[in-house]
This record gives C-alpha cells, sequence and structure tokens, in this order.
C-alpha cells in the first residue's frame, strides 16, 4: 500500500496591518493529532478521508494553520520547517508527499514561505525523487519557485470556498493516478501582472467565472488540471497577482496555448466595470433612512475584512450607525479588551465601555459608549454550514475566545476575543441571536460571507471606510511589486 507523507502549513498575510502572527496565533497539530481532522470540514480532512478510502497509509508530520492576519514572525517558519525536517528523517519507505497549502503566506525575511518550504523540502535526503502533490487556495501568489519545486498543487475552484475539501480530494485522486501509472506532471504557471481586490475575486461572477469555466474545458487528456490563482492583493511581494497554471504530462506547446488564452481572456474581462462598487458611510445611512427595504440589509465592510487579515475591530461603520441612531442593528468587534472588562457583570447591568479601534492606525480610535451587558459564553460554535469558507480553515467548530453580548439603543455589538471570519451565521444563533430577525447586520468581508447572507438578505450595500482592507489599492504603501502599479482604475470603488 503507499505510504503518504502529509503536513500543512495555512495563512494568508497581510502586509500592511499592524500587527505580527506569531506562533500564539497558529493552530498546531503534530503527528497523530492531524488524524482528528478526519472526517470533518477542511482540506487535510478531506485528504485523509480519500486515503483511508484507498487504503493508504499517512505518516502526519505537522500542521500549523491561523486565520489571515499580519506579517508572520521568521520563528513560525523556521519552527516549522525544524519540525517539517525532524518528521521527514523519521519517515520511512515514503512513496509520496502531500501538502495543504495556502500560497499566500508572507514572513518578516521569506517573501515567499511556500516557495521557501518547498525549495528546502525537496533539498533534504530521499525528496527528489519522490511525487510531491497538494492543495492550495484561491487567493495564493502562486510564485515560481512553487511551480518548479512540487508535482502538482491544485487550487480551490470557487470563492467562497465551498470546495476546500473537494479541492483536496481531486489532488488526491491525480495523486492516485501518478502511482497507479508512474506519470510524474509538471507545473507550467503564467503570472499576467494583474492584481484584483478581493471583491472581483468571487466565482459567480466574472472576471473569475469565465476564467474557471474556461479552464475546466481545457482539463482532458495530458492535461491534468488548470488552476485560476486569483491571488491576494494585500500581500507585498513580486509574486502577488493573478496567475494560471497548468498542470500535466503534454508537450509545453500545449500548455503555453492553454496559459495564452487565459491570459488573454483575464485582460479582457479586466477592463469591464466592476459589478460590486462601494458606497460611503454617510450614503449608506441615507439609504437605510430613506429607502427601507422590508428584511434584512446586509452594510459589508470590505476595509476592515477578517477573511483577509483586517483586525475586525475598526470602527468606520460603528461610528456611522451610533450617530443615525440606527436601531434593530448588529454588528461584531473584536475587542479582547472590552470582553475582559465586562467580567463579573450580570444581565441588564449598565457600563461605559470603550469598544473597537485598538488594533489598527487607520481607525479613528475607540469608541466610548455606554451598554447595557447582555450576554456571556466561550465563543465556542459549531459550524452550521460544512462547506463554507470558514470551514475550509477550521473544520467543523470555530473558537471565537471569550465572547460577550452587548447592547446600545437598540444596536446589539458581539464582541469577541479571537478574530472570527463571519462566514457562518452560526457565530450569531450561538450567542442567541437570530440574524433573520434584524433590520441590519453589519459584516466585515468583501465576498465570502455571502454564501450565507445571500440567502437570507433583501439588500446588501458594500460601505467604503478607512481599512488596511481597502479597495482602493493605491492608498498601501507597495514596494515590492517589481514595477507594476498596485492596480488599474478599473478595481477603485464607487463613491
Amino acid at each position: 500500500m503507499p505510504r503518504i507523507f502529509l503536513a500543512g502549513l495555512f495563512h494568508e498575510t497581510h502586509s500592511f496591518v499592524d500587527e505580527t502572527t506569531g506562533l500564539a496565533e497558529f493552530e498546531i497539530r503534530r503527528g497523530g493529532e492531524m488524524l482528528g481532522c478526519a472526517g470533518d470540514a477542511s482540506p487535510l480532512g478531506g485528504v485523509l478521508d480519500f486515503a483511508a478510502s484507498e487504503g493508504w497509509e499517512v505518516f502526519p508530520a505537522v500542521d500549523y494553520r491561523a486565520v489571515p492576519g499580519g506579517t508572520v514572525t521568521d520563528e513560525v517558519v523556521e519552527t516549522f520547517w525544524e519540525e517539517l525536517a525532524s518528521a521527514w528523517s523519521s519517515a520511512d519507505s515514503v512513496d509520496a508527499i502531500y501538502l495543504v497549502l495556502h500560497g499566500a503566506m508572507v514572513a518578516e525575511s521569506t517573501p515567499d514561505v511556500e516557495g521557501e518550504i518547498l525549495r528546502r523540502f525537496r533539498s533534504l535526503p530521499g525528496v527528489v525523487g519522490l511525487p510531491l502533490f497538494g492543495v492550495y487556495d484561491l487567493h495564493a501568489n502562486f510564485s515560481p519557485a512553487m511551480a518548479e519545486h512540487a508535482d502538482c498543487l491544485v487550487a480551490y475552484r470557487e470563492n467562497p470556498h465551498a470546495d476546500a475539501r473537494q479541492a483536496a480530494i481531486r489532488s488526491a485522486e491525480l495523486l492516485r493516478r501518478c502511482l497507479e501509472t508512474g506519470e510524474r506532471p509538471r507545473i507550467l504557471l503564467r503570472r499576467p501582472g494583474l492584481i484584483w481586490i478581493p471583491s472581483r475575486t468571487g466565482t459567480a461572477n466574472d472576471p473569475m467565472a469565465s476564467l474557471e469555466a474556461a479552464a475546466r474545458q481545457a482539463e482532458s487528456g495530458t492535461v491534468w488540471a488548470v488552476n485560476v490563482a486569483a491571488g491576494f492583493s494585500y500581500a507585498d511581494t513580486p509574486d502577488t497577482g493573478v496567475s494560471f497554471q497548468v498542470i500535466g504530462t503534454g508537450n509545453d506547446a500545449e500548455a503555453e496555448a492553454i496559459l495564452d488564452q487565459l491570459e488573454a481572456l483575464a485582460r479582457e474581462l479586466d477592463a469591464i466595470e466592476p459589478e460590486i462598487r462601494e458606497i460611503s458611510p454617510e450614503a449608506a445611512i441615507a439609504a437605510l433612512k430613506d429607502e427601507p427595504v422590508p428584511g434584512l440589509t446586509v452594510l459589508v465592510e470590505p476595509s476592515d475584512n477578517i477573511g483577509g487579515g483586517a483586525p475586525g475591530d475598526m470602527t468606520g461603520l460603528l461610528r456611522a450607525l451610533v450617530e443615525a441612531r440606527i436601531e434593530g442593528a448588529a454588528i461584531c468587534l473584536n475587542d479582547p479588551e472590552a470582553v475582559s472588562q465586562l467580567a463579573g457583570l450580570t444581565a441588564g447591568e449598565r457600563i461605559t465601555l470603550s469598544i473597537g479601534g485598538k488594533h489598527s492606525r487607520l481607525d479613528e480610535g475607540p469608541v466610548e459608549l455606554d451598554v447595557v451587558f447582555v450576554s456571556r459564553s466561550d465563543g465556542r460554535f459549531k459550524l452550521e454550514d460544512r462547506q463554507s469558507h470558514l470551514a475550509s480553515v477550521s473544520g467543523d467548530r470555530f473558537d471565537m475566545g471569550p465572547s460577550a453580548v452587548v447592547s446600545h439603543r437598540g444596536l446589539t455589538i458581539l464582541l469577541t476575543s479571537r478574530k472570527t471570519p463571519p462566514f457562518d451565521l452560526g457565530q450569531w444563533r450561538s450567542q442567541g441571536i437570530e440574524p433573520t430577525e434584524l433590520d441590519i447586520i453589519v459584516v466585515k468581508a468583501a465576498v465570502a460571507h455571502r454564501r450565507v447572507y445571500d440567502p437570507i438578505a433583501t439588500r446588501m450595500l458594500w460601505v467604503d471606510t478607512p481599512g488596511p482592507c481597502t479597495s482602493r489599492l493605491e492608498r498601501l504603501p507597495f514596494r515590492y511589486l517589481e514595477g507594476r502599479p498596485p492596480c488599474s482604475p478599473q478595481v477603485s470603488p464607487g463613491t
């Protein structure tokens, strides 16, 4: 039976947030602990289940994963590498290697963490002759080193990432093909120099919808897989941006023709006006007051997109709602300091609380509010949607850390101690809040929230506020794009 060496390294890195991401922010599984992910909704769970169905023997090495955040410390990279190399030294009779990656991880001294890890790994004794397969996130900034040192890395095809687990299985199926036939595919990479903000990377709409459709049509015969990587625009690296990969065993001319087609299509679609336009907070408040609609209105705040690495405590929309005295609304902010100040209170007690605005210089600072304490919890909840974007990172459960609910003049505020991407309605219901009974919910996201909020929302408004995940990329101090502009005029939001 084939013996598969399995490891994972997963982090989407934002180069422009103030805080770094250290070891304490990573959820780490070592050896047999990784096997506990079998059956869950994560990519790791997918490959474990496929391996079991095929009768493969898995050698679990180490798995590091964290929610998106600031630049990763060098300590994380070196500690992971030491554990990976140590695990390899104790692995016997391995037939193949499988890695669960993100593809947009940036460390203090390493702009291309995945490429560097792959390069080092290939230099270890016995690795160079083995198939190295894996899965990666659609938002990867795919580097030449990744293409050079891996045989086959398969991307998610959907954003929101409902297919993360299935993408891992697709890659495992290709590994089975490799092991059964002895064929070793290779990766040909094309990077057209385009950078798209997250709201342009949803796969239900163009440009991604047409690109993914074209990629599927090209997959047959010696073309094992065609990836469309949308890139992660907030990682400041030479590799940042859209890319395509053709993986196969055919001739280079066939692969280059496919890459030519995808690049031409991407450039054509890049010139099309974006479907999502952002409005000012003032315009959003005016819409709420002057153009009311039945049901739920979702206010989307991309600049504080937790799934993109923002702190989740920006106060732009909080201030707007408070100043306009909007009722029937709810907002979630990541604020462990505020949660700790509520310790010991009982339901109904009042307190003046400093909320949000503590973790980015781009924010105006905390908002002082007189609030009523409602409830507290440990913040753990089971995901309602096992195919959600959040499941691709955390499996079946998520821990928001100690959490509390307070209210202010008809505004419900959920405070967490751990950044929680708003991709599952269990976040609200676990705290006794029914989202379908609200008039307004603020969502700190860009696209990935839509899988769960589209079915319950009557209206969705994207709002332009200050923050590190701004859709106006020209506001960010890029240094490493190798002469490319950070964005084209077409990606700038409306006013």
